[in-house]
């Protein structure tokens, strides 16, 4: 297990994500290749995971659509996890969790669980009363969400590729209604 290591969490602007980008890509790509589904697939480059971060998040971020709070280690950016507050006019209460990543070198240290409970103040500030996520079933991931009371609305089977095997994974629907 690493060294418990203090982190502070922070909302990314758009000027933080462009700064960020490296250690953005380092991020997504060192969760990928230790085996996260959390939508890409080998191979996978740190190129790949920079371009993610500057083509889908940044316009979402400028547009004031995503959400991107950041677990940082002193200046190492070590966690993230995105709300899309982007909903239908008929969901202004609703928001999707996504992409809660914590480097693989500062895992079992709270920082996903830190991250989450964040994300739900933040979804609150902006009336934001039902959270919804997926998880690939049976993920590390899903004992966490259970335990900060996310509920399972139902699995889908074969929902999308597996990030190095030749196979479809079944996902796991959740959701959190907030005090």
């Amino acid at each position: 297990m690493p060294e418990r290591q203090q982190f502070s969490i922070k909302q990314l602007s758009a000027d933080d994500l462009e700064k960020y980008i490296e250690q953005l890509g380092d991020l997504l790509h060192a969760c990928v290749h230790a085996g996260a589904s959390i939508g890409f697939v080998m191979p996978f480059s740190q190129t790949d995971a920079e371009d993610y971060w500057a083509a889908r998040v940044l316009s979402a971020v400028q547009t004031n659509s995503v959400i991107v709070l950041a677990a940082m280690g002193g200046d190492a950016l070590i966690g993230t996890v995105q709300l899309d507050i982007d909903t239908m006019p008929n969901q202004p209460h609703r928001a999707e969790v996504r992409k809660l990543m914590v480097h693989p070198d500062h895992r079992g240290q709270g920082i996903a669980k830190a991250l989450m409970l964040e994300i739900e103040k933040v979804a609150e500030e902006h009336t934001r009363s039902l959270l919804t996520l997926d998880t690939r079933t049976g993920d590390a991931a899903e004992p966490l969400y259970t335990s900060l009371g996310y509920e399972i609305a139902g699995v889908i089977p074969g929902y999308c590729l597996d990030p190095f095997e030749d196979r479809l994974d079944a996902t796991t629907i959740m959701y959190k209604t907030l005090q």
